[in-house]
């Protein structure tokens, strides 16, 4: 496929021009072109979008989470045999709790420049194919690991080059689809993170069965493989994802024209051009941005909960650790399914604060009603998991949409959305520290109130930025140039 490179060969300053020109048509032909609300020329040039793009980010972001959360299966796999990675590299709870605290110092550290590298130096589908290999090549050599040391600085790197790839999963999406189109799309990609739950448990459930085939312990093949797939999927990103409309080979030169031109009626689209100080305090900032990356921190506690944590919490219900990877597949897949209905209806119905309070409060009954029982209760308890996926990961979608629709400035969109996740390398920090070992027989009260109480926190965070921008909406509230805008809630 005929990939035109992007930004990043565009020094000259008439091929500069030339592309803002592109990117952004004068206002003048936006008053003209009131054909760009059509519902119906939206809706079919959105689902041509869809065919090209969210299968094949929806599959990667699938590999991105089955990389990351692998060493929470490796943790407790084969572990009655002695060939765990804790046992095998001799390390305890705390050394555990320090590796992913640092791959999520990683995370947090790497996601803003990653996108800025994106907007200014490198095509989309480029730099994600670059991030990907990186990760999946030191996924793969983590199956060499002998001790503590050497799995931390692995997993530092896999978090340093799976940093960029959600938010500019995000940031693409702004390329493409209009702010009411959003929610759906960046939910159905960040559901396959709970597929990538339900596949990674019945991965490690069968690679479990390989332990010491041909000399090596279990963790270490599940390693090899889901590293080596993620390997080999990077001539896809690189060959088929498309990066912008105006270089679509699918489009031809008037859908072209339209793609760009309807959402530049709404301050969207590609822009080179650069932040005013005043747009990058106000997107860094601002009450209202801090309520947005506040309220993915406190989600983003019980998804890596669930992320880092879902092996370890079956495996005290009482199963062995082959069943426990097996067991985590229900949660999971009762999570895709309400993620996917929760953000179609959030952008059908325009009401992201209230779905993400309806979600995030089912999640914090299921958190805290599992923290009251008592730890021998596991059906109860097993059962109020399945609540607590119908929680946070639900809620990620919309929060994450929900940033790219209110940003202060078009032109601070990469920073925003980098921001936003970045506040999740935050969270997870805080999920690292909250599941004791020492309280596994009295099943986690600590982990489960601290998830309860951010799930609620989220709520209220959530009721409070969808009354602010109804009452913006109400008074004429501008953006961050001065201009009243209709702010989405």
């Amino acid at each position: 496929m005929d990939k035109t490179p992007g930004p990043e060969i565009a020094h000259d300053e008439d091929v500069s021009q030339k592309r803002e020109d592109i990117h952004n048509p004068s206002d003048a032909s936006l008053e003209e072109g009131s054909h760009f609300d059509d519902p119906k020329r939206n809706a079919r040039l959105a689902r041509r979008f869809d065919w090209h793009i969210l299968p094949l980010c929806a599959w990667v972001y699938l590999l991105n989470y089955l990389d990351r959360g692998n060493i929470g299966n490796a943790k407790v796999l084969n572990q009655e045999t002695g060939d765990s990675l804790l046992l095998q590299t001799g390390m305890g709870a705390n050394e555990y709790a320090i590796t992913v605290s640092l791959f999520s110092v990683a995370y947090a550290l790497f996601e803003v420049p990653s996108n800025w590298i994106m907007k200014n130096y490198v095509r989309p589908s480029l730099w994600l194919g670059i991030l990907l290999f990186a990760w999946g090549a030191f996924t793969m050599s983590f199956s060499g690991v002998q001790n503590f040391p050497t799995v931390v600085i692995l997993r530092f790197f896999i978090g340093v080059f799976e940093a960029g790839f959600f938010p500019g999963i995000v940031y693409l999406t702004t390329f493409w689809y209009r702010v009411e189109e959003r929610s759906v799309r960046i939910a159905f990609v960040l559901a396959s993170a709970t597929a990538a739950g339900a596949f990674g448990g019945c991965i490690a459930y069968g690679v479990g069965h390989m332990n010491q085939v041909a000399g090596l312990e279990g963790f270490r093949w599940l390693s090899i493989i889901e590293g080596l797939v993620t390997v080999l999927s990077v001539l896809l990103v690189v060959f088929f994802l498309p990066d912008y409309p105006s270089r679509a080979p699918f489009l031809n030169s008037e859908d072209k024209k339209f793609a760009e031109g309807r959402l530049q009626r709404q301050g969207g689209g590609f822009t080179k051009t650069h932040a005013t100080k005043a747009e990058i305090i106000e997107t860094c900032f601002s009450p209202r941005m801090l309520a947005h990356y506040s309220a993915y921190v406190t989600d983003c506690v019980p998804l890596g909960s669930l992320t880092f944590f879902t092996p370890t919490i079956v495996n005290g219900l009482g199963y062995s650790s082959i069943e426990a990877q097996l067991m985590t597949v229900p949660p999971w897949i009762v999570g895709y399914v309400v993620c996917l209905t929760l953000a179609w209806s959030a952008d059908h119905f325009n009401a992201r604060g209230w779905h993400i309070t309806l979600s995030s409060v089912l999640g914090g009954i299921g958190w805290l009603t599992a923290g009251l029982l008592p730890a021998d209760a596991y059906l109860q308890r097993y059962g109020c998991l399945m609540l607590c996926a119908c929680g946070a990961f639900p809620s990620a979608g919309p929060l994450s949409a929900w940033v790219t629709c209110n940003v202060p400035s078009i032109v601070t969109m990469g920073v925003a959305t980098a921001l936003n996740n970045s506040a999740a390398g935050i969270s997870q920090v805080i999920a690292q520290w909250i599941w004791r070992a020492s309280e596994a027989d009295r099943g986690y009260p600590t982990g489960n109130f601290v998830c309860a109480g951010a799930s609620f926190v989220t709520a209220t965070i959530a009721v409070g930025l969808r009354l602010h921008y109804g009452r913006l909406n109400r008074i004429g509230g501008t953006d961050a140039s001065g201009k009243k805008r209709v702010w989405l809630y």
